[in-house]
């Protein structure tokens, strides 16, 4: 993850500001200009960690914002933690040697942020774990929070899920109310065949097994199962094998961690989630913030 990325700093410029963190004034009512302090991130629970880099960020961009104020920092983790890491009950995550009033200012957004990332992590390594040894990877879907997608998808790759479409210019996905507005599914395939660039694949959602010989018939190259049961999506897995395809294909919708390991048994390539990132709930993380002398 480059924390560096453009995108990434505005993200994070932005949570500072919307919580004025250059106008903390209960920590400049209370706490000393040249007082410095140490804080040590806790998980407190078991997660899996994702978001450790947006740490430094977080004070770099701080220091540029209030004209280069709090001096020296440093950030401490062990070897052993970085993003993705299996984490337990009471484990430090890292230390933070910095001005005590730029930790203070910096402490909520930092710990939101990390927190929504490793509560993504955590569900996406339990689907993941879920369906182990079946064949089936898990997709992550454009389901995130407006403004931070690209956060939200690294989350996910910190889980070890994969990510889906970026955005809407990456990738042809027909859906159903493409194929409505559009005239049906033979129509929108013919459209699309003749539009595309050049080595771009045409992904197609089906509800049923009549939209699925249609499309079979009218040249679909990838498939999307929305909303079928396991067995309708085994049923459709081997309609689409036994004609000799071996295209990927997605099942979607309904899935949920009870049932994930049966639709990953039904065959499918893929299985997109977008629970992942749209009903993540964050794990509980603490900063932990003392005094130190020098």
């Amino acid at each position: 993850m480059e924390w560096k990325n453009r995108r990434i700093e505005a993200i994070l410029e932005q949570a500072l500001v919307e919580d004025k963190a250059t106008s903390d004034l209960t920590t400049a009512l209370t706490i000393e200009r040249s007082l410095r302090a140490a804080a040590t991130i806790v998980a407190k629970e078991e997660c899996v960690l994702a978001g450790l880099g947006c740490i430094p960020r977080f004070l770099d961009i701080f220091s540029r914002l209030d004209g280069g104020s709090g001096g020296r920092y440093e950030v401490v983790s062990h070897p052993e933690i970085f993003d993705g890491v299996r984490l337990r009950k009471g484990q430090a995550i890292a230390v933070i040697r910095h001005n005590a009033r730029v930790i203070l200012a910096c402490e909520r957004v930092t710990l939101n942020l990390m927190q929504r990332m490793s509560g993504i992590a955590t569900v996406t390594r339990r689907y993941v774990d879920e369906v182990a040894e079946t064949g089936a990877k898990i997709l992550d879907t454009r389901k995130t929070i407006p403004g931070l997608r690209i956060l939200d998808k690294y989350a996910v790759r910190c889980g070890g899920g994969e990510n889906h479409r970026l955005d809407l210019s990456d990738g042809i996905l027909i859906k159903n109310n493409h194929i409505s507005l559009g005239g049906g599914i033979e129509k929108v395939l013919e459209r699309a065949k003749e539009r595309r660039k050049p080595g771009q694949t045409i992904d197609i959602e089906v509800r049923n097994f009549v939209e699925l010989e249609l499309a079979l018939d009218h040249g679909a190259e990838s498939l999307l199962l929305d909303n079928m049961t396991p067995a309708e999506v085994k049923k459709a897995v081997g309609m689409v094998r036994d004609r000799g395809l071996d295209f990927p294909i997605e099942a979607s919708g309904g899935i949920t961690i009870e049932n994930v390991r049966k639709y990953a048994l039904a065959g499918p390539d893929y299985i997109s989630v977008g629970a992942l990132t749209h009903s993540a709930v964050a794990v509980d993380l603490s900063m932990r913030i003392t005094a130190e002398l020098y």
